[in-house]
């Protein structure tokens, strides 16, 4: 590495009290600490996967069954294009929607829901099952929907 200096000329004028001398350079050159922390993030980069290797163990075996990934099946509403509204397989009217549904989520752990409407419902009818869904505790709903329909660039899926 090299010291970056001025050369001060001898008759660029002045009371010659720096005749001959260099005068230091008033600015830092940063160039080596870049070069410096460009490998430590090498190093870094390389080193830190290994570091989350597991220590082997060599696990017990039992006749206990795996969890399920899983642990409840899906709570699934279906709104029928002849207005029929299904929780799972079984038929309810709208009267008694919500304290079924309050019946449901207090055996239920999770407030998961998937409400299945189709395609010809109203917005308004799907809106109001959903309101009723959100009145008996299920806060996480999840449209379901088939693969495949049209997109917004005007192409089919």
């Amino acid at each position: 590495m090299a010291a970056n200096v001025i050369k001060g000329g001898g008759q660029s004028g002045g009371r010659g009290r720096r005749r001959g001398r260099s005068a230091p350079m008033a600015e830092i050159n940063i160039t080596p600490m870049v070069d410096v922390m460009l490998v430590l993030l090498i190093i870094f980069m390389v080193a830190a996967p290994l570091l989350t290797v597991g220590v082997p163990v060599q696990l017990p075996e039992t006749a206990a069954n795996a969890l399920p990934t899983e642990q409840e099946e899906p709570l699934t509403i279906t709104l029928a294009a002849d207005g029929r509204l299904l929780i799972q397989s079984t038929e309810e009217t709208r009267e008694t929607l919500i304290p079924k549904l309050r019946a449901v989520a207090a055996e239920r752990s999770d407030n998961k829901v998937f409400l299945r409407a189709d395609g010809t419902i109203a917005y308004a009818q799907v809106m109001e099952i959903m309101g009723a869904l959100n009145a008996a505790g299920f806060n996480n709903i999840g449209l379901v929907t088939d693969p495949g329909g049209p997109r917004l660039d005007g192409s089919d899926g």
